[in-house]
């Protein structure tokens, strides 16, 4: 996040890190961003003496506002994009990425200084959008990694499925979950969702039912009612 803001214009004033003292830290600047974990986030902010003109974020996509007590100015900023490593978060930053943001206008300040879309999240829908945003992503790519393992036992590789999860997605995003819902599930065809359980293993069992069980509710969801 350091690297997009400089990139953008931001000035930099330091970096603490752990151990450092962070008693001075909101002193002499507009804002102090924190980018620890969730759990670390509280402690950090308590431990930096408060100046009531100083801005203070975090970027917990679960987190309230509560957290970055006893600061007065306070706010967060989400960036909802995957971030793997630096490099590649350096980039994405600036992409026109969508930002979750609460609190302190500052933070839509920043998000926009990047170059991206900011939507309001408050904290009584703070949990229920990390939950999605997880959902999108982390469970995604655990999905695909079981994709990866059942190819492999079929003696394949993973690149043909990425594409064809990329051309889902792209359905997903023209005409909706329901729309773009294929396959035997979505069918009922239950003897082919046999023959899946039977050929994948007793391990990867537990998963395949819970996408099974997914899409026939949206199957059911979008079945004409009567």
């Amino acid at each position: 996040m350091v690297s997009a803001l400089v990139d953008s214009g931001c000035v930099l004033r330091g970096v603490l890190s752990r151990g450092d003292d962070l008693s001075a830290a909101a002193a002499g600047v507009d804002v102090v961003l924190i980018a620890t974990p969730d759990g670390a986030v509280a402690e950090v902010a308590a431990a930096i003496a408060p100046v009531a003109t100083t801005v203070v974020l975090h970027m917990s996509g679960a987190l309230g506002l509560d957290a970055l007590a006893p600061h007065v100015r306070r706010g967060s900023l989400h960036p909802l994009v995957p971030l793997p490593t630096p490099e590649i978060g350096r980039i994405r930053l600036k992409s026109g990425i969508t930002f979750a943001v609460a609190g302190d206008p500052v933070a839509g300040t920043l998000g926009r200084a990047l170059g991206g879309r900011c939507i309001e999240v408050d904290d009584d829908r703070r949990a229920a959008y990390h939950a999605a945003a997880c959902i999108a992503a982390n469970h995604l790519v655990g999905l695909l990694g079981q994709v990866e393992r059942v190819a492999a036992a079929a003696g394949l590789g993973l690149d043909a499925f990425v594409a064809l999860a990329g051309a889902a997605l792209r359905d997903v995003a023209d005409l909706g979950p329901a729309a773009a819902l294929t396959g035997p599930a979505a069918r009922g065809d239950e003897d082919t969702l046999a023959r899946h359980r039977a050929a994948i293993g007793p391990d990867e069992v537990p998963g395949y039912d819970a996408g099974v069980e997914l899409v026939r509710r949206l199957a059911r969801e979008m079945a004409p009612c009567g």
